[in-house]
């Protein structure tokens, strides 16, 4: 047992305060004295290296679980998740905090399945901590910290793993990963998170299980699609590019996403791409998606859903690839756009990527396709000729949406390299120059409201509904963006002279 770090214990002190702990604590402990209460799992590894965490556990033992219940509903709020597993959400009065999660030390026996669901607990208060932390998945979350003596409890060497930079199975990791194969995606997810190698045995043990994450029981998927998409999720948006060459060295690439694999050795015209073939590109474009350059550029990291359209937004170059007849054409793929946005949409519908949210992770199919289908708007245009209208319906209409198709282009020209070492920024720079011009002196970079709307041009002009009032909506639109209409005066003027 050891002790913890001096920074690492004002941290936990600010942390039992915030939560009001120390009064729970020392009233449980004068209540029951044989009582034990510890801080367990991933808060304890973030707290061992100075890492932020939101989810704070707590075991209970040496207090059966109706005492526990009554007690901790004398000091706020207590709500049932597993009465037999004895798991408690529990809030302290007074406190606008997250709620904790509070458990008696538990067992779990394995059916050997692979489901995440497929295990009978037992929750006894007078088992040792030791071995609630065995039925653990890695070495770095099998750790306890007593909040009464602040010793650690790590039977499994996390500490030194946490030192070395390692993920490791606790015991074997075959049977590990036969207890649940959502942990096959966990591994690579904190190895993505942490930045961490993960430990031999453990990831030749990944690789041989990787294709039991799609093992079905009664046509349902034993490790459930919301489970796989919240660890690909997480997994990419803490790393994009290791998660990606994790992914696809473990197999999972090819169980879950098998379409991108074609954009291996798929080849580019050398003279737009020197970077290499379809994946070198598109790994590129993830790499700075995460880069320095990036977050300057936007003044915040890529969320999830500029990371994942990254990853998809050529899928479909493979599948519409033609080659050269003569000898001054190039390879060409002509509708990859439109093809990558319906190969992306059915591929996010597959994963249920929409099902798991959090801060910086919010995916959407339908936002997911349209950023793939118009990720080449600028280079099949010429974006100094561009309409100020057309500007407004991709970038600036929906600020947010906008400002994604952005990134996504900026990620990719970035990663399109010519011979010469150049990044195709030109497009890129070109529009960002004319978007500035538009919003220039407007709150938010939000346009200015139409002079006229539908109605009052069929008004003025005494025409009924139809395309033709359409029309004019768009002329007299262009003509307010492009500074020639700046009044009802102007735009009236304008419409009698059409």
């Amino acid at each position: 047992m050891n002790k913890l770090s001096k920074k690492s214990l004002n941290r936990l002190n600010s942390l039992l305060r915030q939560a009001d702990l120390p009064k729970l604590t020392k009233s449980l402990q004068t209540t029951y004295p044989k009582a034990e209460i510890f801080l367990v799992g991933g808060y304890v590894r973030d707290l061992l290296i100075d890492r932020e965490s939101k989810d704070i556990d707590l075991v209970i033992r040496g207090v059966s679980s109706k005492k526990l219940e009554s007690f901790l509903r004398h000091y706020g709020q207590v709500n049932l998740v597993g009465r037999e597993f004895g798991v408690y959400k529990f809030i302290p009065k007074g406190k606008n905090i997250q709620a904790l999660d509070i458990a008696l030390p538990r067992t779990e026996i394995s059916f050997k399945t692979g489901g995440y669901r497929d295990f009978k607990i037992k929750s006894d208060a007078r088992l040792p901590i030791e071995e609630d932390l065995a039925r653990r998945d890695f070495t770095v979350n099998a750790m306890a910290l007593n909040l009464l003596n602040k010793k650690i409890i790590d039977p499994w060497n996390g500490q030194k793993d946490l030192k070395n930079k390692i993920i490791r199975a606790v015991g074997d990791p075959k049977t590990r990963f036969k207890e649940d194969y959502s942990r096959l995606l966990r591994g690579i997810r904190f190895a993505c998170q942490l930045k961490f190698k993960i430990e031999a045995k453990t990831w030749q043990a990944i690789i041989k299980e990787s294709q039991k994450i799609n093992i079905k029981r009664e046509d349902e998927f034993i490790v459930p699609r919301e489970t796989v998409a919240k660890e690909l999720l997480k997994a990419f948006t803490a790393n994009p590019t290791q998660a990606l060459d994790l992914f696809d060295r473990a197999g999972l690439i090819k169980v879950l996403i098998p379409e991108l694999l074609k954009m291996k050795k798929c080849p580019q015209p050398k003279n737009f791409h020197s970077e290499g073939d379809v994946w070198q590109h598109t790994r590129l474009a993830l790499e700075i998606a995460n880069s320095k350059k990036f977050e300057k550029e936007f003044g915040e990291k890529a969320d999830a859903e500029i990371i994942i359209a990254t990853l998809f937004h050529d899928i479909a170059k493979p599948y519409t690839i033609t080659y050269p007849k003569k000898a001054d054409e190039r390879i060409r793929f002509d509708g990859h756009d439109a093809k990558g946005a319906q190969m992306t949409k059915e591929i996010s519908e597959r994963l249920k990527l929409s099902s798991y949210k959090e801060k910086n992770i919010d995916v959407d199919a339908e936002r997911l396709s349209w950023f793939i289908k118009h990720h080449i708007l600028l280079a099949n245009g010429n974006p100094k000729e561009m309409r100020a209208t057309t500007i407004e319906k991709y970038y600036l209409r929906d600020l947010k949406l906008g400002r994604a198709l952005l990134a996504l282009q900026f990620s990719d020209g970035s990663a399109t390299i010519n011979p010469k070492g150049e990044p195709a920024l030109k497009e890129y720079k070109v529009i960002k120059k004319r978007i500035a011009k538009l919003t220039r002196g407007q709150k938010k970079k939000k346009l200015p409201d139409p002079v006229l709307n539908g109605n009052e041009i069929m008004k003025v002009l005494k025409l009924k509904p139809g395309k033709e009032i359409g029309r004019l909506i768009l002329i007299l639109r262009e003509a307010q963006l492009s500074g020639k209409v700046k009044t009802k005066k102007d735009a009236l003027k304008l419409l009698l002279n059409l």
